[in-house]
């Protein structure tokens, strides 16, 4: 199906200053992600895939002010495309919701499978059991898979119940190794909703697992589980993983082993609504965090006005160390949803932040931990309100207004090329009827509202998943059900296509491939190319929210029961 489009350009275009100080490993390619050559490729499985994560750690562990060349050396751990045949070429692990830093939904994977079928096994390698809602996105490194999850088919029967449940599987087999469960919030259902599980993506840099419960704490987490030990200065597992009006149960090897936490809860005041929805963002020795601060019960009131949006937390330890200063909290019209990314413009690494306010910021990535007990105010050298008409005070009046009300963002904001994709509109249960993809032009500093737009095309009433770029085309899906196929140079649809469901994960783009998934259970998969050429469809065993991701030759695809490992047979073709 074939539509013109609905655009609105703008006339501009943006030249990334690129430092003439890197390396000869390190560059960056147009689209601003980083890239690296002249660098010898690692098996993808057994003692070289060791030694990789052993070299990150000991170069994580130089010079602070050094980690540009870490930012561009974890890029090149995760998807450096080395040969393991005559015809396949894999880009390696899939350790953070998207592609690194930028969080494109692409990956250079290939040998990819254009058709599978749960029913019959058509390359299906393995199946893990989840519970029975998953929201978050797996990832994938040194030979582990983590997955956000409920606790509704319980691994240990003495930890039963509704539960928030991290779960781990090895990559290889898909046999289960440990996992994380966490009480629910009881103060009411509107902090920590039943049955969401943890709906917060992880990101795993070498032995370390970086994740938010659903009680709002940053976690780090040692990927071998307890199965190595109790490690870290956290020693109080046995508590935590049980509910407070219970008595404490004996941990086991297939529990989880807590380095450290930071609760932002308890230590900034934050009232996170739903759950918490973050998906960590690793620069050097930082996390970014969005914190999930939101509206209280009544959805009419601003409980923390003054909790922050986005913080920053030392990785080591778990220090609080910056948080935004941009007093977000009462213009949220229901939640924090969207999580940071980081692009270079203008020569400068900036953190892009889309608030619960609508508003695109773009932050001075920090350079130095600052000395103990001070906490930094991150700086603001960009912006873009996406919806600038929109009301702006006791914006909470407007809810349950299908008319008018704020723009919220549920996605997170894509760097590519150059430029900064997002998508957002008004709220999915409370908001107006109205969304968009917006391309910008994020260089130069100050509001740029009224010149940073390219482009802005129009979706279906609401907007949930993350926009993918590549091939100069951008895909978003929506929740009326549409993938949107839409140039990215002039915001003109190129196709459109009726899906059967809504869409809250988002398109992936791989192997010259564009897989997606709906809340109704089926899956899709697309040439990528201007001209739609449907490749597949399939009925799944029940609604998706999780993005497809791809990881060392293969296809992770999560349905809310289920994880599947997805797979060409050897020898086979798509």
């Amino acid at each position: 199906m074939r539509r013109s489009g609905r655009s609105l350009a703008l006339n501009g275009k943006l030249a990334v200053n690129h430092p003439a100080s890197r390396t000869p490993e390190e560059s960056l390619d147009r689209s601003g992600e980083l890239v690296f050559a002249g660098l010898p490729p690692r098996q993808m499985r057994g003692g070289r895939r060791r030694q990789s994560a052993h070299a990150f750690q000991k170069f994580a562990r130089t010079d602070v002010r050094g980690y540009g060349r870490l930012l561009s050396f974890a890029c090149f751990v995760c998807f450096v495309v080395e040969p393991l045949g005559p015809t396949r070429l894999h880009a390696g692990d899939q350790p953070q919701m998207g592609a690194c830093f930028s969080r494109n939904m692409v990956s250079a994977e290939m040998g990819l499978p254009a058709a599978f079928d749960l029913d019959t096994g058509q390359n299906v390698l393995w199946t893990g059991r989840l519970g029975s809602e998953s929201h978050a996105t797996p990832v994938v490194a040194n030979g582990r898979i983590l997955m956000g999850t409920n606790n509704e088919a319980p691994r240990n029967e003495h930890r039963d119940g509704d539960r928030g449940v991290l779960m781990c599987f090895d990559e290889e087999s898909g046999a289960f190794q440990w996992q994380l469960v966490v009480p629910k919030i009881t103060t009411s259902r509107f902090w920590d909703w039943p049955r969401a599980g943890i709906c917060s993506t992880p990101a795993v840099e070498g032995d370390r697992v970086y994740v938010v419960s659903n009680r709002g704490e940053v976690m780090c987490l040692d990927l071998a589980g307890l199965a190595n030990g109790n490690d870290g200065a956290f020693q109080d597992e046995a508590r935590h993983a049980t509910p407070a009006d219970e008595p404490v149960l004996p941990l086991a090897d297939t529990d989880a082993d807590i380095l450290w936490l930071f609760d932002m809860i308890q230590e900034l005041n934050v009232r996170q609504h739903d759950s918490a929805h973050a998906c960590i963002l690793i620069d050097g020795p930082f996390l970014y965090v969005n914190t999930s601060n939101g509206v209280d019960d009544t959805h009419k009131e601003i409980h923390s006005p003054d909790a922050p949006s986005l913080i920053v937390v030392e990785k080591a330890t778990g220090r609080l160390v910056a948080v935004d200063r941009e007093r977000i909290g009462p213009r949220i019209f229901h939640s924090t949803w969207s999580s940071p990314m980081l692009a270079e413009v203008d020569g400068q690494r900036r953190i892009f932040f889309a608030g619960g306010d609508g508003v695109i910021y773009a932050f001075e990535a920090l350079k130095d931990i600052p000395p103990a007990g001070e906490v930094l105010g991150l700086r603001r050298v960009w912006s873009f309100d996406l919806d600038p008409t929109g009301p702006k005070e006791n914006v909470q009046q407007y809810n349950s207004n299908r008319k008018v009300s704020p723009t919220n963002v549920k996605s997170i904001p894509v760097f590519h090329d150059g430029r900064v994709y997002v998508t957002g509109g008004g709220d999915l249960w409370w908001g107006k009827n109205e969304s968009w993809l917006w391309c910008l032009n994020p260089s130069g500093s100050g509001d740029a509202t009224t010149t940073g737009m390219v482009w802005r095309y129009r979706l279906g009433n609401h907007v949930m998943a993350s926009p993918a770029v590549a091939d100069g085309l951008v895909f978003a899906a929506d929740c009326d059900g549409t993938l949107h196929c839409v140039d990215a140079a002039t915001g003109e649809a190129c196709w459109t296509f009726e899906a059967n469901g809504a869409f809250w994960a988002s398109p992936f783009v791989a192997d010259g491939k564009v897989y997606c998934a709906t809340q109704r259970g089926w899956a899709y998969v697309f040439e990528l190319g201007r001209e739609q050429k449907q490749l597949h469809s399939v009925k799944l065993d029940g609604p998706v929210s999780a993005t497809p991701v791809a990881a060392n030759g293969r296809l992770y695809l999560a349905t809310m029961r289920n994880l599947f490992a997805l797979a060409l047979a050897t020898g086979q073709g798509e």
